[in-house]
């Protein structure tokens, strides 16, 4: 939030940003994803990244703080070997995110149902064994974050303001069930993480666009 005095920063109505203030993406490009908009039920947990409520009764999270923990969240996932970086994702807007982050930074990639077992269980087969797991939703993917926090792996989680933080390490605030949104949070977590390696120069982009990101919605969906 801006000092208090008659100086103080004008902050923008709908989010609790600075238009001074410098995000990873432009303030418009983040507000039309809508990443700032939460669920009408807020945790105590959460109470932190929330900037004010709508007259709709819509809990609004401060993208300033969503910024910030993308940065972070980049720093910490840059420490890791790519391949013992995993993503889980059981809702079907974030398969696509997932799957386009996981193949930007060479991360592993849990799409749709989640194994019970999958990272706990050392006689499945098909074990996977990450330092740190990436969910997008901790409520939609309880599993993976349990299996997770029982064997001392890391979780960063993106969280709406109706999300607990049982078992989570790390929060990104965001709207987790947005198609823009979780695109738009993917994309900029995969960029900075690669400039974060030395990747990816400062001032270049990926290959991959916001729009690579985005899950496809089927005809049915786009007339219904």
């Amino acid at each position: 939030m801006a000092d208090e005095g008659e100086n103080k920063e004008k902050f923008d109505e709908e989010a609790g940003v600075s238009v001074e203030e410098e995000l990873l993406l432009p303030r418009d490009t983040l507000l039309s994803a809508g990443i700032h908009i939460g669920t009408r039920m807020k945790t105590r947990d959460m109470e932190q990244f929330i900037y004010r409520v709508r007259p709709d009764g819509l809990f609004v999270l401060d993208v300033k703080k969503t910024d910030e923990r993308i940065r972070v969240a980049a720093k910490f996932l840059a420490r890791f070997e790519p391949s013992r970086i995993a993503a889980a994702a059981a809702r079907l807007y974030a398969h696509e995110p997932v799957k386009k982050f996981c193949e930007a930074i060479g991360a592993t990639p849990i799409i749709g149902r989640f194994i019970p077992g999958l990272l706990s269980n050392p006689l499945y087969p098909n074990r996977i064994e990450p330092n740190v797991l990436i969910v997008s939703d901790p409520r939609a993917d309880a599993q993976a974050v349990k299996e997770a926090s029982s064997i001392g792996i890391p979780v960063i989680a993106l969280c709406s303001t109706d999300n607990d933080f049982a078992g989570v390490d790390l929060v990104i605030p965001t709207n987790n069930k947005g198609r823009r949104a979780l695109a738009i949070i993917y994309w900029l977590l995969a960029r900075q993480t690669l400039r974060e390696r030395g990747e990816l120069p400062q001032d270049k982009e990926m290959p991959l666009t916001i729009e690579d990101f985005e899950a496809k919605i089927s005809k049915e969906e786009e007339e219904g």
